[in-house]
């Protein structure tokens, strides 16, 4: 046998063709896929992460996403219209059983800071089953207790444990294919804010006919639901940022917060535009239940119907945020924002038709808002996004606070107009703020334009795809020029 013939054979023996090494890599990471839930709980073997198979993100999934955003959001708002009864059922006074809504909302400013970036740390099947496995137990408490302390103790706890559907929206972004991310937030969004709005009704409703502790049996039982099919139906996604502890993640949180051009900017609108929508809410009730309307407690609750109707259609606006680039979708809600407040503010005490108009209206658009600027943040960094989601839900929390406040306290002293127009007013800073930076800016670029101003996605996507292979080519010509020289003999003279 010659020695160029053994040279072949070990050749062969040692060499694989492409796709049997990349089959072999495979085989070898499916090794380290988990298989377990906390270790003892086994993964259905479809949802169990496969890169070479990744999940598909169907219509069907999203819902489930939006069901589970619904009814776990829904744990925060079920207090709000049973104050009366437990002041009757644990014999205390109005001003006591008061501190239960602050509570809760308490907690969930704490599981915002402390719980939600743990998405950027572990697996998020995990944290989701556990999360809502841990609210569950809170709630049972919440139903059988009789002591005003511990529920208020529990509430504060159900409060930190709902932050599921923080955690469900960077999940949709990581999962969504990114010309149907918009589409898939919106449906999250739309669960999170139905879960606000119908929360109210079912406690109100289940309340007035039954005890106030069947509303917490409801709850039991839908969020039971949420468990099972979040462990038939969540995919399991690997962990990120494993070079990174706890405090770390708390501390990046913070950088961004303060070093992000984009987040600062979305953060101030995003307050403004909070304001603007909670205190429209708040004053709403007084605006109808005065003069010139005088309506009933029940007709007032009928509005939130309109409410109800303008976050569904969230998920159809999602489809057209799609085919934008994010900066024009943001502007567009923006700009119908001030229209419908408009709207408002010139006809809202005279005529209930232009009630109804800026309800729906502002409704739909500040959903639209939301999203768009969700999807611009999250696309900043995908191993972030858990961080960079909370920072903007904070910055929707501090406008509700400051909204409720400011609000009732204008319309109380100056009327419906005036509070009217102050959030026409902060509805028209927000495109002053957007104006700022243009919707091609780099993202390190705090003010001014460039990359020109084409608002279809799919075209500047066609151009960064372009540009991208051009840059290849050029690199690859220069490859191919420095080894020229070595293949012609030249590279060997100076040996």
């Amino acid at each position: 046998m010659s020695p160029s013939s053994t040279e072949t054979e070990k050749t062969g023996a040692h060499s694989e063709s492409p796709e049997t090494s990349a089959e072999n890599s495979i085989a070898a990471a499916e090794e380290s896929w988990p298989t377990k839930d906390f270790g003892f709980l086994p993964i259905p073997h479809r949802l169990r992460y496969n890169p070479a198979k990744p999940f598909y993100f169907g219509i069907l999934l999203n819902a489930a996403f939006g069901f589970a955003a619904t009814f776990t959001a829904a744990n925060l708002y079920y207090c709000q219209p049973l104050l009366i009864e437990f002041s009757k059922s644990f014999d205390v006074s109005y001003e006591e059983v008061s501190r239960i809504p602050t509570l809760v909302q308490a907690g969930y400013l704490a599981g915002l800071v402390l719980i939600s970036p743990l998405g950027d740390l572990v697996r998020l099947r995990q944290l989701v089953i556990l999360l809502v496995v841990a609210s569950t137990a809170l709630t049972i408490g919440l139903a059988v207790t009789n002591s005003l302390q511990v529920f208020e103790a529990l509430t504060f706890l159900v409060g930190v444990a709902t932050v599921t559907p923080q955690i469900l929206m960077p999940l949709a972004a990581d999962l969504a294919p990114p010309e149907r991310r918009a589409s898939a937030l919106s449906v999250v969004l739309s669960g999170l804010m139905l879960g606000v709005l119908i929360a109210r009704v079912l406690a109100g409703v289940i309340g007035n006919f039954t005890t106030w502790r069947a509303v917490y049996y409801m709850s039991i039982g839908v969020q039971v639901l949420v468990i099972i099919g979040a462990y038939l139906i969540l995919p399991d996604y690997p962990s990120k940022n494993r070079d990174l502890n706890y405090f770390q993640i708390l501390w990046s949180m913070a950088k961004y917060a303060v070093t992000e051009p984009l987040v600062i900017q979305v953060s101030i609108i995003n307050i403004a535009s909070s304001a603007c929508f909670s205190g429209y809410w708040v004053t709403l009730t007084f605006l109808l239940g005065g003069p010139p309307y005088y309506y009933s407690t029940l007709i007032i609750g009928l509005f939130g119907l309109v409410g109800m109707l303008g976050v569904l259609v969230g998920p159809f606006a999602g489809r057209l945020i799609d085919k934008l680039v994010p900066w024009y979708a943001t502007m567009i809600a923006t700009v119908l924002l001030v229209v419908f407040q408009a709207v408002q503010t010139a006809a809202g005490g005279i005529n209930v038709a232009a009630v109804v108009i800026a309800c729906f209206g502002l409704d739909v658009a500040r959903q639209s808002q939301q999203v768009s600027m969700t999807a611009r943040v999250l696309s900043i960094s995908s191993e972030a996004r858990a961080r960079l989601n909370a920072i903007l839900i904070l910055s929707l929390f501090v406008g509700q606070v400051m909204g409720t406040s400011i609000s009732a306290h204008v319309f109380i002293q100056h009327g419906w107009r005036a509070c009217s127009a102050m959030m026409l007013a902060l509805q028209g800073f927000q495109i002053v703020i957007l104006l700022l930076r243009g919707p091609h800016c780099s993202r390190k670029r705090w003010f001014g334009y460039e990359g020109g101003f084409e608002a279809r996605r799919r075209v500047v996507l066609e151009r960064e795809k372009a540009q991208s292979g051009e840059g290849k080519k050029v690199e690859r010509d220069s490859e191919a020029q420095m080894e020229a020289p070595i293949q012609n003999g030249e590279g060997l003279q100076s040996v």
